[in-house]
């Protein structure tokens, strides 16, 4: 995977205009009614999707950005943000409740997204959910950025399909495809 610092720090810096406090809420919501007390957001940028979560939780974050790291640990200080790659995730097996991803996998090349799969599905307790821009055959938008079909990835791991459907748009108003999956 080639990274674009000057890209992801322009990114980080924007991000907080991008905060959608109806998508962190039903983020929380969804993993507080699914019994989850731990949470993972893998690609979690300056953590703006998980502000919302209880200190209740365990929270973690994992970005390969710095800066948006420094930023993430500024605005929620109880959660465990951590530097690292979606291929080596430094949590041992079945650790973490659910594990999300929110318009990370649409910026991946092929092999760190099967490779990031695998690594997240070692991770996950319980649930599994990837928030991300779709297409049924999956689509290059341009040089940093492709529609994926996340249900199809999973075909070939120990998973449920709880749910696979485009989300409304007064939650998240591009309506990625909600993708939920239940470890078995």
């Amino acid at each position: 995977m080639i990274y674009n610092k000057k890209f992801w720090d322009k990114y980080s810096d924007e991000n907080e205009s991008r905060y959608n406090e109806e998508f962190a809420k039903f983020t929380r919501d969804l993993a507080t009614s699914l019994r989850c007390t731990s949470v993972l957001e893998i690609g979690c940028g300056t953590g703006i999707d998980l502000r919302l979560f209880p200190d209740t939780f365990q929270i973690h974050g994992i970005d390969i950005n710095d800066h948006a790291l420094e930023i993430a640990k500024e605005k929620l200080p109880i959660a465990n943000f951590k530097k690292g790659s979606i291929t080596e995730l430094p949590f041992e097996d079945s650790s973490i409740d659910f594990v999300f991803t929110h318009g990370l996998m649409n910026y991946l090349d092929e092999d760190t997204l099967e490779k990031g799969i695998a690594e997240i599905y070692r991770i996950a307790g319980k649930y599994i959910m990837n928030c991300e821009k779709f297409e049924e055959t999956e689509k290059q938008i341009d040089e940093n950025q492709k529609f994926r079909n996340m249900k199809n990835k999973w075909l070939e791991y120990k998973v449920k399909l709880v749910s696979n459907v485009d989300m409304h748009e007064d939650i998240e108003p591009d309506k990625p495809r909600f993708t939920l999956l239940k470890k078995l």
